[in-house]
């Protein structure tokens, strides 16, 4: 089978809406056939070139079309391109956790890697720099946990969120809370250990 097929069986082996780069089919030859294989393919209308260095297999809509890549597929692909690790921003984590209404108006997101902005069409993503101990629960729901609760502030965490958290999240991602306790500042704790404690105690 050629490289060009395998990176192409790859690239429907994902459901539509994935997004990638090169770095993501260098097991299968060289950067100048990956390269041409991924030309071919947007040539064809298979796969969408979104930036430099970057395409997405793309959703399509009976009436609107192709529809725009997700922000998150973006910025995943961007991570494993670079061997960084992501998290959302503590006002975005907040707001996926349902502990805020308030949708940021920018997208950001939280690394270990440099500090930049990433222009994709009219879309434009800040990755903001963190300091390692703050990106250790990074891709997990600890890490998101703490992340919205440092974006509320200590003051302002009230008994309802907490319970909302303790609801929310599953037997795994509470044991993996006490876990990754030692990561968390030292005010969440009361709350998180709260969060971790069975239900039926």
């Amino acid at each position: 089978m050629t490289v060009s097929k395998q990176i192409e069986n790859r690239i429907h082996g994902h459901n539509p809406g994935w997004v990638f780069s090169p770095a993501d089919f260098l097991d299968l030859g060289s950067p100048h056939t990956v390269g041409m294989a991924l030309i071919r393919l947007v040539r064809e209308g298979q796969i969408r070139r979104l930036a430099r260095g970057l395409y997405d297999f793309p959703r399509k809509h009976e009436q609107l079309g192709l529809l725009s890549p997700s922000v998150d597929m973006i910025a995943e692909a961007l991570a494993r391109r670079d061997g960084v690790r992501l998290q959302p921003s503590e006002a975005a984590a907040a707001n996926m956790l349902h502990l805020s209404d308030q949708v940021p108006m920018r997208v950001v997101y939280e690394t270990d890697g440099p500090p930049r902005k990433v222009k994709v069409g009219t879309l434009t993503i800040q990755f903001r720099r963190r300091a390692p101990r703050k990106m250790a629960t990074a891709g997990k729901m600890s890490g998101l946990v703490f992340a919205a609760l440092r974006g509320l502030g200590k003051r302002y965490v009230t008994q309802e969120q907490i319970s909302h958290l303790r609801q929310l999240l599953t037997p795994e991602d509470r044991q993996r809370l006490l876990q990754d306790l030692p990561q968390a500042p030292v005010w969440m704790h009361p709350f998180l250990r709260y969060i971790a404690e069975d239900k039926e105690s």
